[in-house]
């Protein structure tokens, strides 16, 4: 579109001056300075707050078969950089394509931020503009709440109760009643707390949208599984000792689309039919795969109708990573008694296991922390501190090495680099090669059970009591 072009339109035309007497001198430099405001929102993105210019993030290579950016946008579509939407970002998988994320950090250094957070929460954070959203829960979780903090200065925007439970479920001492992450989106996030239910806030003024108690489980252990996010759907899975099922929210009003009962024969032993497991959707030609980790099994299933499409079967419950996925091959773990992590290939109908199964490891398999891929390795902590890394083709060993301290949370990769936070506070910082590099351990205060989020340059990092932002205070510093 030229300038004359453009000063067709209304609310451009009173900047351009008539013609005068003096020529068209005058005429062309109003148009060059017109010309000069119209592209400068090109370079800048204003996030939802509104407060702010904020980065655009360069597009990912995308394999065939890629997960889900959950909004029903195409995945090559560059997402901006302070969006963090659901447990591990854009596409569930724990990849940022952020840049100059410090290398060091401590309670006294490149620390942007510090907020405490009331209560107990492990849902790990999400971020959208300049909001970000978790969960938490006080009074030992009668009270169930959802708490918004700025990101540009760390001050609590909202904190409010959500669901008010009379009389709780029994809860493990390593659990807590807001361990499931929200998931956020533009004007909206969706909180999930188990059998307590599930609500839509919006961001603009935190009031209640919508709120389904219907969905009542007996979870044993408390609540783990987080939502997903895809086109008009919520979606959540629902293993408790009780019910076993995957169903599917309107994101508009609450109401159940679709249901999903797991199928087969089922353990014996109640305890033996849980599972704690985020589902991951996977985006192909053909259509959209909710690939749904459950005890005793995995299904494909339809993400907009609910149907089946196929399952494998294994021996195992109490499962927590999320699956991973490249090109036509998903991966995930089994979960107790005998951990175990599967290469299953995409597509096929029915039972798939003996068909489908390319691979299976058994040594140093997380119950916890999901894997993470990067490039054609697989890298895995194991609930105990070991680090694996793995060839994603054949499942083979490359290496492992030992960081200490026991784990939950899932790591991710941003800046060329992998990020995996212990329990005890530290966070190993490694580089991905043919060997172990561990270049750097930090430690807060707290424990780490929630995963990290990144936004911009930054890290933001939820431990037992408190938020933080963690950026290069020093933007001169010489990347090492």
């Amino acid at each position: 579109m030229n300038i004359a072009q453009r000063s067709q339109l209304p609310y451009l035309r009173f900047l351009l001056p008539s013609r005068s007497p003096r020529g068209d001198v005058s005429y062309a430099l109003w148009g060059l300075v017109v010309l000069v405001l119209w592209t400068l929102p090109a370079c800048w993105t204003s996030p939802s707050s509104g407060d702010g210019p904020t980065a655009v993030e360069p597009s990912l290579s995308i394999p065939p078969s890629v997960p889900s950016t959950g909004r029903g946008l195409p995945p090559s579509v560059p997402l901006r950089g302070r969006q963090w939407p659901d447990f591990r970002g854009p596409g569930g998988q724990g990849h940022s394509p952020a840049t100059g994320l410090p290398l060091k950090w401590s309670e006294s250094e490149n620390v942007c931020w510090k907020v405490a957070i009331p209560g107990l929460g492990w849902s790990s954070p999400v971020v959208w503009g300049d909001q970000v959203w978790m969960t938490t829960s006080i009074a030992e979780g009668k009270s169930l709440r959802a708490v918004c903090v700025d990101l540009a200065g760390g001050q609590i925007l909202h904190d409010f109760e959500v669901f008010a439970v009379e009389e709780p479920q029994i809860l493990d001492t390593k659990n807590s009643y807001a361990s499931p992450t929200p998931v956020i989106e533009e004007g909206r996030v969706y909180v999930h707390y188990g059998t307590e239910g599930t609500a839509c806030i919006s961001t603009r003024n935190a009031e209640i949208v919508w709120s389904n108690r219907s969905l009542p489980v007996e979870h044993g252990s408390g609540p783990g599984n987080s939502p997903v996010l895809y086109e008009n759907l919520v979606i959540i899975n629902l293993d408790g000792v009780d019910v076993q099922q995957v169903v599917a929210l309107n994101k508009a009003n609450g109401e159940i689309v679709w249901k999903l009962n797991r199928l087969g024969v089922m353990s014996d032993e109640p305890a033996k039919r849980r599972a704690f497991a985020t589902p991951l959707v996977v985006e192909s030609q053909e259509k959209a795969i909710l690939v749904s980790p459950g005890a005793d099994q995995t299904q494909a299933i339809d993400v907009l109708t609910g149907e089946e499409l196929w399952h494998v079967r294994y021996s195992g419950y109490s499962l927590v990573p999320r699956p991973i996925t490249s090109g036509d091959v998903v991966y995930i773990c089994t979960g107790f008694d005998e951990q175990k992590l599967w290469a299953i290939r995409l597509g096929g109908q029915g039972l798939v296991t003996d068909s489908h199964l390319l691979w299976e490891r058994k040594k140093q398999v997380p119950r916890t922390p999901s894997p993470i891929l990067v490039g054609k390795a697989i890298y895995m902590v194991s609930d105990g501190g070991i680090l694996s890394c793995l060839n994603a083709e054949t499942g083979e060993e490359r290496w492992i090495e030992r960081l200490g301290g026991n784990y939950s949370a899932s790591p991710i990769f941003a800046d060329g680099r992998l990020f995996f936070c212990s329990e005890a506070g530290k966070v190993s910082v490694v580089e991905p090669a043919d060997e172990p590099r561990i270049v750097a351990v930090n430690e807060l205060e707290g424990r780490f059970l929630a995963s990290p989020a990144v936004v911009d340059s930054s890290l933001i990092l939820r431990t037992d009591t408190h938020l933080y932002r963690i950026e290069n205070m020093d933007r001169d510093q010489p990347r090492p």
